[in-house]
């Protein structure tokens, strides 16, 4: 990441497939971070994280468990749903240790149907040990935010649209069924 020049990739194919399988790992604990906090699943979200993790998220500054304790209840009172999408991803690999800059958009829809958008990157130091890849350092730069005129969510008028689930901040979410089935009726709509 400290250089605009293009990675090198080593000549050895072993190398790089293991190179390819740890930067996977890594994207991989980066997406639970953003799973875990918007199923509100917290061993989820701690499983992204060391033990002994450090987190610089907004005003908060502390561990990942105490961060946990400060956002959920924030998330609770603000937002009917939160989405922390994650975008393009930087992977510096060195031995046990990876440094990453991931680019993200949080989207929440507030109480009063508000929607709250801002965007920045995740900047983290990941280290392996016992061969699992987590975040040891996180830093969050906000770069951008701002309050969109809301609109009707799409297709709210579908009278079985519920029946597959609906979203939820828990294990009741869709996400979790296993195996995952479809309980609607065939419709297409331009047939109708």
């Amino acid at each position: 990441m400290a250089s605009d020049q293009p990675m090198e990739h080593p000549n050895d194919r072993d190398a790089r497939i293991d190179a390819m399988l740890d930067k996977q790992d890594i994207r991989e604990c980066l997406a639970r971070f953003s799973r875990g906090m918007d199923r509100f699943d917290r061993s989820i979200y701690l499983s992204a994280f060391w033990d002994d993790a450090e987190m610089a998220a907004g005003p908060f500054v502390g561990s990942a468990a105490d961060c946990w304790d400060w956002a959920v209840p924030m998330h609770e009172a603000g937002q009917i749903v939160t989405h922390h999408s994650l975008l393009q991803t930087s992977i510096d690999l060195d031995g046990h240790t990876a440094h990453s800059e991931t680019y993200y958009q949080f989207v929440g829809r507030n109480h009063d149907e508000s929607l709250w958008i801002a965007g920045g990157r995740y900047i983290d130091r990941l280290e392996r040990r016992g061969g699992i890849w987590r975040i040891a350092l996180r830093t969050n730069v906000i770069e951008w935010g701002c309050l969109p005129p809301p609109m009707p969510l799409p297709f709210a008028d579908v009278l079985d649209i519920a029946v597959n689930g609906v979203s939820s901040r828990s294990m009741a979410d869709p996400s979790y069924q296993r195996p995952l089935v479809n309980r609607r009726a065939p419709a297409n709509p331009v047939k109708a």
